[in-house]
């Protein structure tokens, strides 16, 4: 795509400028969704559109093999000029804050040699990008990336005590101590006992798996089990705004997408299954799933089908979840026009792209309903 004049202009005086010095030559370095192979003469970015940006990188050894990708956002002001130095003996990004001051000012007094060895920022991307990433907010960013400040596609992982480790504790040990092992307890019984290194995962909002309150009736309970209207009630009084589970939505979509994060990848889906669920407190939260249909047919333009399905059982866990989410919208007679129309015009634009079926939606609904025994 070529650039209009006035905006190059723009982009020119008002873009930021991302100086990386001593990149080895064949690394992948890439900004938001596009990545480039270093070559000799590589310096940097310029022409960057002030805004969030996710800035990213594999080293690449001598056999031509990449490294895990790291990657970092970045909230580049208006004519900022952002320096990193490379560490060859980590081959990695100098963890150190900023370059040395009197390096930046001899680069900027030297800015008109260093231009040619700046790539411009892919403006072709530019529009995606920010349809991507309309909900992701500098505070969303500041609370939610790692400590270290870094995304790594492979986390560091340290030894642990079995109780501190991920997925273990008091609930693992009875059951060991009781016999009652499943297959899956006793292969993990095999795994070292690892976890990540403190700072280095990125701090995402806890989804509790406690589906209805401590008080609930046994048909309080029944109703809750199948309606996450409580859990996600209870997910957004944890975030500062109730529409910042959108954003964060978004920034874990770009963890796995440009930074190639797994674990980024388990809380989207999370995340996904969690708003899909719900029933009852659609019309409450309206606007957020205004923004949860927009936000999430743009995503699926970035993930092959194949990636969202159950290896075993072939299941696309998006299709399947929104099925009961459009079901769920055309049942629930609170849920106003606006909405029901646009989840009408998305299944539309859904099936034409992906072949996927959302015929029928309530004969589905009540086919899965649990049956009711009455006791005489």
């Amino acid at each position: 795509m070529e650039m209009e004049q006035n905006v190059a202009q723009a982009l020119l005086t008002e873009g930021a400028t991302l100086v990386l010095l001593d990149v080895p030559v064949g690394t992948d370095v890439g900004i938001d969704i596009k990545s480039w192979n270093a070559g000799q003469n590589f310096k940097g970015i310029k022409m960057i559109p002030p805004g969030i940006h996710f800035v990213h990188y594999s080293a690449v050894n001598k056999f031509g093999d990449s490294t895990p990708r790291v990657g970092f956002f970045h909230d580049f002001q208006k004519s900022e000029f952002l320096v990193k130095r490379w560490d060859k003996d980590k081959e990695d990004i100098s963890s150190e804050a900023d370059a040395p001051e009197e390096v930046v000012q001899r680069l900027k007094d030297n800015i008109k040699e260093l231009d040619r060895y700046l790539g411009p920022y892919p403006y072709e991307i530019l529009k995606p990008w920010t349809k991507l990433t309309n909900g992701i907010t500098a505070s969303l960013v500041a609370r939610c990336s790692p400590l270290c400040g870094y995304v790594r596609s492979a986390l560091e992982l340290e030894h642990c005590s079995d109780a501190s480790r991920p997925r273990g504790g008091e609930s693992d040990s009875k059951r060991r101590r009781s016999g009652r092992l499943t297959v899956e307890d006793r292969e993990e019984q095999l795994l070292p006992d690892l976890k990540p290194r403190p700072g280095t995962e990125l701090r995402l909002t806890e989804i509790s798996d406690k589906r209805y309150p401590d008080d609930a009736t046994p048909s309080e309970i029944t109703r809750h089990s199948l309606d996450s209207s409580y859990v996600l009630d209870t997910t957004l009084k944890k975030l500062r705004e109730p529409i910042e589970i959108i954003g964060e939505m978004q920034l874990t979509f770009i963890c796995f997408l440009a930074g190639q994060s797994l674990d980024a990848f388990e809380q989207w889906k999370k995340l996904v299954s969690l708003i899909c669920d719900v029933d009852n407190a659609i019309p409450q939260y309206h606007s957020i799933y205004m923004e949860f249909l927009q936000a999430l047919e743009v995503e699926l333009s970035y993930v092959p089908e194949e990636v969202l399905c159950d290896i075993v059982a072939s299941n696309n866990f998006v299709y399947r979840s929104l099925c009961n989410l459009f079901g769920n919208i055309e049942s629930n007679f609170e849920v106003d026009g606006r909405l029901k129309s646009y989840a009408k015009r998305l299944q539309s634009r859904l099936t034409a792209k992906f072949l996927w079926d959302f015929s029928n939606l309530l004969e589905e609904m009540d086919d899965e309903a649990p049956v009711v025994v009455t006791l005489a």
